[in-house]
């Protein structure tokens, strides 16, 4: 009987086995995406360390399990077996980490660990044995993605089956609040045999000394090869503070080949190798670091603590699995006389923002300049200046900018030199035609739109200065500019990213497929805008109408990551979007936040990992969320859309304080109304432009600082400025240049004792109310006694009589006091309850009720209910 209950367990064992293979690939893939970013947030140490992906794939979490290091630059360790005996390939890292607490992170593979505690100091060793670095992490780096068909080769009978994670934390006041961190990697891996396997090159100075005060010292490595050829494909470099620049080549017959050069004071990635790079027999691997003393008064050696410093070029690179070789390093410099051909570029450092370094590597220093609050505390003492301002914003009536003839307005930039850069449509418009329901453009045959897209303006006077963009795009969307001044532009027609330079006919680069929407990599499905990082310079796009995703690239377009989910249903979760329309890139604080519209509310994620950090929702942002806009020093500017029947928050501007995402302001214009505002983008003066795509406009906003003692002048005349409720006036009275100052002085004196006037209404009725119901009440007595003693004569003259002392009453309260001026004249006056009711559809607005993907841009019904795109 024993025996047949162990052959039935073993028969269903076998049986959920097979079953759990042939799961839907796609819910594998969600449940493993859900539990990594679940990871981020919590210390599951060995709880569930492996996920399977399948029949042949699973992933393995490494990560430290809830440690606290008491001291400044602690190198701890842990191990995690491979958890299973034959051979497999590690395909994908994500890391798990900031450098907020984090310094740097190393993954080696052996096969015994130095201790078999559950962590330990890393001063112990990582390994007993020979180890090999699998990965390598610092400062904030993306994801490393490896060739499609290459993998580090682990287990069986010559890979390690031991991970020993090292993590180096550098300032450990970052743990002040005792809690446990809990960093590490994921690791993505495949039992399938991959015809090419990964390895490390490292490259590494051990006896450099940098003098005191010695403005360049170069640290350069170099060693023949004497092996199989080898294909580089990605690099790192890695020093401390004073590092400028790194550089790696290769050197064959006389000839350098960059491999790659980078900052290390940018993140410490594993950048993709620009152009392929082959290394053979007897090539030379070179690298060069550039170091300062400026600012030390003792030499600085090799080392791992902040006092000292490290010079490390590694490479990532794959050989065919017979020749396969995991690790080799360099540590000499076999060639002292060849760097005096290298080229100038490894002499020139590469600049960064220099924000950046004050973040730190994490180390702990005892000068107050390294502490890694300083830059907090900067950014909040700067952002209480700027917000300690008083200020309102308000339409700038004189811009003449509202009258231009233009196509629906969908994006809006400031260019570096301050001027209004304006993306409109031209002759195009976004309609219940404009697409099937599998989100393909149905109107190619209108060709690209033959105006001139790409407005460039003077701010203040509304001149147009530039034009381009003819000729190239299908349905204009979102618009950026980068800090060299370069275009990224959106088309949810084509599926398209583009950038472009601002004196050049043809895109310098063109992420997406025309005219093909998808959700893999290569692809994107009407994405919406761009974002792209001043540091580091990698690319961030929202994707989009029929995608809910964030996506990363590197600079020159490699794809990188991507995070994000469509909305469940209920209360919308963190990282869920309900089409992410618009992106402001936060580098004060590394953050990039997303206006995900139908869920009316903002994200804000972080850059170098996608992690969530905070929502910001307010109850008078309605149900919808179009456009965000962030100005250096602290104030996020953003703008809903139109109300649905039935609900009553108007559409306006905000303005936020970014650290609270309290509303300080909202605004709306005085001069037409907004119907579908778009975007908005907004300057470190608090000037504002706010696009419609339904009014095909641009309004300008300003700030008005209440500060005594400042002027204006206008038209060479000095106006004193006016009180708040003033204002209004005054900007209407300058419309008017044939206007004499003693008329103007005249009818603002009017309108100030209308508004006396009306303060004193309340005070004038309750005083005026008693006698009236007194002198009523003798009036209903007089006229009952006048109809029983002299009949209907006596009637006749009580209603003529009464009848002139309530004219008389009616003429006091009439004429004295006009509603509608005195209530105009006021802050925050709207007539949202008058306007004209805006049936107009959205921007691709999705409508909960018909379950549609989309409701076209347009005044027409919405289209059938449409499938989501593949």
């Amino acid at each position: 009987m024993a025996g047949l209950v162990n052959n039935l367990i073993i028969l269903f064992l076998v049986f959920q086995n097979i079953c759990l293979g042939f799961r839907s690939p796609l819910s594998v893939f969600k449940r493993y995406k859900d539990t990594t970013r679940s990871l981020s947030s919590e210390c599951l140490g060995s709880n569930r360390p492996v996920i399977s992906l399948g029949l042949s794939d699973f992933a393995l979490d490494i990560r430290m399990p809830g440690v606290t290091p008491k001291q400044s630059d602690t190198y701890l360790c842990m191990s995690v077996p491979l958890p299973v005996d034959d051979e497999a390939y590690v395909v994908d890292f994500k890391p798990h980490a900031s450098m907020d607490t984090v310094h740097h992170m190393l993954l080696f593979g052996c096969n015994e660990p130095s201790s078999t505690e559950n962590y330990w100091d890393c001063d112990e060793g990582t390994c007993k044995d020979k180890s090999n670095i699998l990965y390598a992490w610092a400062r904030n780096a993306p994801p490393t993605r490896l060739p499609k068909g290459v993998g580090f080769r682990v287990g069986g009978e010559t890979g390690g089956r031991f991970f020993v994670l090292q993590v180096h934390y550098g300032d450990v006041s970052a743990f002040r609040d005792k809690h446990k961190d809990c960093s590490g990697v994921t690791l993505h891996l495949t039992h399938q045999k991959q015809p090419l396997i990964a390895g490390m090159y490292l490259m590494m100075s051990v006896n450099t000394v940098i003098p005191p005060g010695e403005k360049v010292v170069d640290a350069d490595i170099a060693c023949h090869y004497k092996r199989f050829p080898m294909h580089l494909f990605a690099y790192r470099v890695h020093t401390h503070r004073l590092g400028k620049v790194v550089s790696g080549y290769r050197v064959r017959n006389g000839q350098w080949t960059l491999i790659g050069r980078q900052s290390p004071q940018l993140p410490q990635a594993f950048y993709p190798v620009e152009y392929p790079v082959d290394v053979s027999y007897d090539d030379i691997l070179a690298a060069r670091c550039v170091f300062s003393g400026e600012g030390r008064t003792t030499e600085t050696h090799i080392g791992g603590t902040a006092n000292d410093e490290m010079c490390n070029f590694y490479i990532m690179y794959y050989m065919e699995a017979k020749h396969a070789v995991s690790y080799m390093t360099c540590t000499q410099n076999a060639n002292p006389e060849m760097f005096r051909n290298i080229p100038q570029e490894a002499n020139i450092p590469i600049p960064f923002k220099s924000d950046s370094l004050k973040m730190t590597h994490g180390h702990h220093e005892e000068t107050k300049d390294t502490d890694k609050s300083s830059l907090l505390q900067q950014a909040k003492k700067e952002e209480e200046e700027i917000l300690d301002q008083d200020f309102h914003i308000e339409e700038a009536v004189e811009w003449p900018g509202l009258d231009l003839k233009l196509g629906q307005v969908s994006g809006l930039a400031l260019d570096p030199e301050n001027n209004l850069v304006i993306f409109h449509r031209g002759d195009h418009v976004w309609d219940e035609n404009s697409f099937d329901s599998k989100f393909v453009y149905q109107q190619r045959v209108l060709g690209p739109i033959e105006q001139n897209t790409i407005l460039v303006l003077n701010p203040s006077n509304a001149k147009l200065l530039h034009s381009m963009g003819k000729s190239l795009f299908y349905l204009p969307h979102g618009l950026s500019i980068d800090k060299n001044g370069d275009y990224w532009v959106t088309d949810v027609a084509l599926h398209q990213v583009f950038k472009l330079g601002a004196d050049n006919k043809e895109p310098l680069l063109i992420l997406g497929v025309a005219l093909q929407p998808g959700s893999d990599k290569n692809h994107f499905c009407q994405p919406t805008d761009v974002a792209v990082d001043p540091i580091t310079g990698s690319i961030y796009v929202s994707d989009g109408y029929c995608n809910s995703r964030i996506i990363q690239f590197s600079p020159n377009g490699l794809y990188l990551m991507q995070w994000g989910e469509d909305t469940s249903s209920g209360r919308a979760r963190p990282g869920q979007f309900h089409i992410p329309h618009s992106l402001a890139l936060i580098p004060d604080f590394s953050q990039l936040c997303v206006a995900d519209r139908e869920n009316g509310r903002i994200q804000c994620f972080r850059l170098e990992t996608g992690e969530f950090i905070r929502e910001i929702k307010h109850k008078s942002f309605g149900r919808a969320l179009f456009a965000v806009s962030y100005v250096p020093g602290g104030l996020l500017f953003a703008v809903n859309g139109m109300p649905y029947p039935g609900e009553a928050e108007p559409v306006q501007g905000f303005v936020m304080n970014f650290s609270t995402g309290e509303i300080i302001d909202t605004f709306i214009p005085l001069r037409k109304s907004f119907e579908m505002p778009h975007d908005v983008v907004a300057s470190e003066d608090k000037t504002v432009f706010i696009g419609d795509v339904h009014a095909r406009t641009v309004w300008k906003f300003a700030s008005t600082e209440k500060m005594e003692h400042r002027s204006v002048k206008k038209a060479g005349i000095e106006v004193q400025e006016m009180k708040e409720s003033e204002k209004i006036v005054e900007a209407r009275l300058k419309k008017n240049p044939e206007s004499t100052d003693p008329l103007k002085k005249q009818e603002k004196q009017h309108l100030v004792r209308q508004a006396g006037t009306g303060v004193s209404f309340v005070l004038i009725t309750t005083l005026l109310i008693i006698p009236v119901v007194v002198l009523l009440a003798i009036l209903v007595f007089i006229r009952w006694r006048k109809t029983t003693v002299y009949g209907a004569d006596g009637e006749n003259k009580l209603d003529s009589s009464s009848g002139r002392i309530l004219g008389r009453l009616r003429g006091k309260g009439g004429g004295g006091l006009n509603l509608g001026n005195f209530f105009a004249s006021h802050k925050g006056y709207s007539r949202k309850g008058f306007d004209r009711l805006s049936t107009e559809g959205s921007d691709q607005e999705k409508d909960e009720d018909d379950g549609t993907d989309s409701e076209e841009e347009c005044s027409a019904p919405p289209p059938p209910p449409a499938p989501s795109s593949s």
